[in-house]
């Protein structure tokens, strides 16, 4: 019987499975719902109705491909440029409007990068005051009286993405700038190295690592662009899913496209995260000592600030200008019926996708943190690829499934009910929300964990062994902690929806406009005048995150 009572411990024992808490089950269903739009898009790419693959390698995928990595490769080496550039001065040197610039240098990231396109086509075509001031100064007649560089060309389309990104890599190069000591530049300057060789050999060397992350967020954004490719005539992958999939109606075509701008994005990420890999940099001294800045007067003072004033009349100054001028001639559009709705759908669905973004991250964040369990943490870092993934692959990768689910649903609720719901999903702005959500995830994540990482473990144990609940910490201790996070994370979430536009011209429903889709349908019918005030408002809401964002980064 002894022996017989030993074998039966063990059993019991075996017998006792630990289920996954609500917590730990909630978190992985919000991770999964973030990937399955990635997960579908390969397997439409893999599974085709018509499989048009060969058609495209042999055609037009090349020339995709080719204008794709071009435009990437350029603006981030232009927006590399600018934003190190800038960086550096602004850290190292004071000079007139220094102060004030180092500021304005951000007010780019209020303005889509299609909105500058519109008002630099706006601003250099033939009937626009440039060219009309110089054939009226000059004498001449028509267009072939004189050379005027191609305005709806791939430069173009350069210069207008590297002005409206490469705040950027200036983020991250001034921050890094910042944090480095004046013990090595103070030893630089001993050694007999001049301005540009410290820059060069000390300063450059030990902010490579976040001046490469920036390039890597910048050429992310640019593969995501279709409003300013596709107004200047630039055929690229993003412009080619489009093609695609609404006129040659080949949705797994337009699938098999965005695997190939999955992969572009893959190889990004992880070349970025290659450089960083052998680069170890480390503060020796226990006490940080700022690196003093030195005052430039005269001309080299007046150089300093032409060159930090000249991204910032790229970025902001020559389309705000543009835009605000026709926004203010146009009174009348004002209220249009049209303006109304796109900004009430704009706020309805911006504000709603933002709440639900934000609700999910800090229920997956926290149900990861009580979760014992591997797959919750594994899926929690991987949720941030929905940020790297271009709008228009969501877009794939939403909408088809989506519309099938959508149809096995009305196709039941009529059989049994006799009544035909219609298309709830794919017909609402349902498509749309998600789309946000899964496309802005990654920043209101990564505010939230950053925001409990800073909360005292101490305190939420202390208030369970009061007898709360789980739920009730969050709410009762760690939500008061982390609200001021999680309302900047908000207000992020929003602005970005606000200026999405390759998912909302993919997913929004018949008729349904967002004050992006109103301006890229008014200003692709050349109608500028009427576009400037949807634009304006774009505008306008990106200026309060930057305001924020420059609040967070004194």
């Amino acid at each position: 019987m002894a022996d017989e009572g030993k074998t039966m411990v063990p059993a019991r024992k075996a017998l006792q499975i630990r289920w996954p808490g609500p917590w730990s089950v909630g978190a992985a269903l919000i991770a999964l719902l973030v990937l399955i739009p990635i997960l579908s898009v390969v397997w439409i790419a893999f599974t085709p109705t018509e499989n048009i693959w060969p058609h495209l390698l042999s055609t037009t995928l090349p020339r995709y491909l080719r204008s794709t990595v071009i435009l990437m490769l350029s603006v981030g080496i232009v927006t590399g440029m600018a934003g190190t550039g800038a960086a550096w001065l602004l850290t190292r040197y004071r000079f007139p409007l220094s102060r004030w610039l180092e500021w304005l240098l951000l007010l780019p990231l209020a303005i889509p990068a299609y909105v500058g396109a519109y008002a630099l086509v706006d601003l250099l075509e033939y009937a626009g005051p440039v060219q009309t001031a110089l054939r009226g100064l000059f004498g001449w007649q028509s267009a072939r009286d004189y050379w005027f560089p191609e305005i709806r060309s791939l430069p173009a389309a350069v210069l207008v993405l590297s002005a409206a990104l490469y705040p950027y890599v200036y983020l991250l190069a001034r921050a890094a700038f910042r944090e480095q000591s004046g013990g090595g530049e103070e030893v630089a300057m001993s050694l007999g190295l001049g301005p540009f060789a410290r820059f060069r050999r000390v300063g450059l060397p030990l902010a490579r690592p976040a001046i490469a992350a920036g390039m890597a967020i910048v050429m992310m954004e640019t593969v995501n662009d279709f409003g300013a490719v596709d107004y200047f005539a630039v055929q690229t992958l993003t412009t080619g899913i489009f093609s695609v999939w609404l006129q040659s109606s080949n949705p797994g075509g337009a699938a098999q496209l965005s695997c190939v701008i999955l992969v572009l994005i893959v190889a990004l990420v992880l070349i970025e995260k290659a450089s960083r890999r052998r680069s170890r940099f480390y503060n020796l001294s226990s006490r940080h000592r700022p690196v003093p800045r030195q005052q430039l007067t005269g001309m080299t003072g007046l150089l300093a600030t032409l060159a930090c004033l000249v991204p910032f009349g790229a970025g902001f100054v020559l389309p705000g200008g543009v835009i605000a001028g026709h926004a203010l001639d146009q009174v009348e559009v004002w209220g249009d019926p049209d303006l109304v709705q796109a900004l009430w759908n704009t706020l309805i669905v911006g504000g709603i996708a933002a709440c639900v973004t934000v609700l999910a991250a800090v229920f997956l964040v926290y149900g990861v943190r009580l979760s014992g369990a591997v797959l919750p943490r594994v899926l929690l870092p991987v949720t941030t690829i929905g940020y790297a993934a271009p709008g228009a692959v969501l877009g794939v990768g939403i909408l088809i499934p989506l519309a099938a689910l959508d149809h096995v649903l009305a196709d039941g609720i009529l059989a049994a009910t006799g009544w035909d719901p219609g298309l709830f999903l794919t017909g609402t702005a349902f498509a749309l929300v998600l789309a946000y959500c899964v496309r802005f995830f990654a920043i209101a994540q990564g505010a939230a964990d950053a925001a409990m990482g800073r909360v005292a473990p101490s305190l939420p144990m202390a208030a369970r062994s009061l007898g709360r609940s789980r739920g009730q910490v969050l709410r009762e201790v760690q939500f008061p902690l982390i609200r001021g996070s999680l309302a900047s994370a908000l207000l992020l979430v929003f602005v970005d929806c606000v200026k999405e536009l390759p998912a909302t011209l993919l997913l929004r429903p018949f008729n349904y406009d967002t004050l992006a889709t109103l301006t890229h349908d008014k200003a692709s019918l050349e109608l500028l005048g009427e576009a400037a005030p949807a634009a304006l408002l774009i505008i306008l809401v990106g200026l309060a995150a930057v305001g924020l964002l420059a609040r967070a980064n004194r």
